[in-house]
């Protein structure tokens, strides 16, 4: 009995407790002891207040460590330094029964950024989602030994991803397109920022949906990138000061697309061709005219552009883009000073040569692709078309050799190509056929659509957590 008299004297003094310190929190106001300070009183040091979207490219720098190489392969850019995604080595790159070792590998953040390689070291973009930040990162070719990285806060969701560009690299210069379209100019060895450029605020570039997937490119000195914003189509910036040496009007009013500008030589005119939203252009890519818009065609005008245009011939360009467009032909023609072009071809991804991602490469007269996931039976195949006949292919890969969206290069006389699960195949080109020499599981990939890079024997792959360097000979 005293027991349970007990607990309810407890009882009743802990709910009369608790209900006083309830009142009593919701009846104090702390307004009455709070005094007003001037701004600055508080000692914060200037400018250290940040807003969301104030980006600050390249404000942060770590080193560690440094090497000295011997080795003078390049990969410069996207596709090469021909813009083939062709390599012509000296050594042999034959395959033989033995695995590919595996020299080294690198976790990353969810990203598909494809690497370059200069001088014995390699760069790409990386994206750190607990700094919330875009990064440019550089490592020694033959360890993997991280030398440095510059980085800058960019907030930004998950999106299939983060970064998708591959820089391009000279002796004196890195320049990088982020997903937010900020460019960061580095000098390649020490890191150090020489300017950068936001293209949004510059030129009012629309970001495509997801995040920026143009490679930057570069023509003598001159960084050429095409911000399709509210008044520029095309930019040419000076690659040692940051400065807008020419602007091509963008009176066609495209939008920013994922593929890459791409020079070219077409009825004897250097020309910069571009596959925009809303269409495709040709820009003069010689001294007297730079910049002048030459010709425009807007009938192939797909939503979703990710490859670049593909020259055939003097006159002839090969364009493809995913989510069902399929291909087209495009020719060009010059009058005196007068240009125009006209899309003698179109089709849909089912019905001839397509690709949704990776820009197909001509080789020895044979074009090779990869077909979309809605290219009917060859749906996801590796195959080979004449450029005379886009319609029927010369050959096609097995029925269990299927690479969804990954990437292709050639090497002398081999074809490597990556499943986009993280298995590497390797094939003799005879054209108009394929032989296959061996295939490798590398990784257990999750989309494995980075293009690949090759230098001094290595060959670099990745998926979208990890890059792993391979020894190909």
């Amino acid at each position: 009995m005293e027991t349970k008299k007990t607990v309810r004297l407890v009882t009743t003094v802990t709910v009369m407790v608790y209900a006083g310190v309830m009142i009593g929190w919701h009846l104090y106001s702390p307004g009455r002891n709070i005094v007003m300070q001037a701004p600055g009183a508080d000692r914060r040091p200037p400018e250290t207040a940040r807003r969301a979207d104030d980006v600050r490219i390249g404000e942060f720098f770590m080193r560690y460590g440094d090497v000295t190489s011997t080795l003078t392969g390049r990969w410069t850019c996207f596709r090469g330094s021909t813009f083939t995604n062709i390599v012509q080595a000296s050594e042999d790159v034959t395959p033989g029964e033995e695995d590919y070792t595996v020299v080294w590998s690198v976790d990353t953040g969810e990203g598909h950024a494809a690497p370059v390689i200069y001088d014995g070291r390699v760069y790409f973009l990386d994206y750190d989602e607990g700094l919330s930040s875009d990064m440019l990162r550089c490592f020694a070719l033959e360890s993997g030994k991280e030398l440095w990285r510059r980085w800058y806060r960019v907030p930004m969701k998950r999106n299939h991803g983060f970064s998708r560009t591959a820089p391009v690299v000279s002796d004196d210069y890195i320049i990088t397109l982020g997903p937010q379209g900020h460019v960061m100019c580095c000098h390649p060895v020490s890191g150090d920022m020489l300017w950068s450029l936001d293209l949004q605020k510059a030129f009012k570039t629309e970001v495509p949906f997801w995040y920026a997937g143009q490679c930057p490119r570069v023509d003598g000195d001159i960084f050429v990138v095409a911000p399709a914003g509210e008044e520029t189509l095309l930019a040419g910036i000076d690659c040692r000061s940051g400065d807008v040496v020419w602007k091509t009007p963008n009176d066609v009013g495209f939008k920013m697309s994922h593929s890459s500008v791409t020079p070219m030589t077409l009825n004897g005119k250097r020309t910069y061709v571009y596959a925009g939203v809303g269409g495709v252009c040709g820009i003069s890519a010689e001294k007297d005219d730079r910049g002048t818009l030459l010709w425009s065609a807007v009938k192939w005008r797909p939503s979703v552009i990710a490859p670049s245009p593909l020259q055939l011939s003097a006159n002839s360009i090969f364009l493809v883009a995913g989510y069902g467009a399929g291909g087209a032909l495009l020719t060009v023609h010059r009058a005196g000073s007068t240009w125009s072009a006209s899309i003698r071809e179109q089709y849909k991804p089912n019905e001839g040569l397509s690709s949704e991602q990776q820009t197909p490469i001509l080789y020895k007269d044979i074009i090779i692709s990869i077909m979309p996931k809605d290219g009917g039976s060859l749906r996801d195949k590796l195959v080979v078309y004449s450029p005379s006949n886009l319609h029927a292919p010369l050959w096609s890969s097995g029925a269990d050799e299927r690479f969804g969206l990954g990437p292709y290069m050639v090497i002398n006389d081999c074809l490597f190509a990556f499943k986009d699960d993280g298995e590497l195949y390797v094939y003799d080109i005879q054209p108009p056929k394929m032989n296959l020499l061996k295939k490798q599981r590398i990784m257990d990939g999750v989309d494995a659509w980075g293009p690949m890079a090759y230098a001094d024997g290595k060959l670099i792959l990745r998926d979208a957590h990890t890059v792993k360097c391979l020894k190909i000979i």
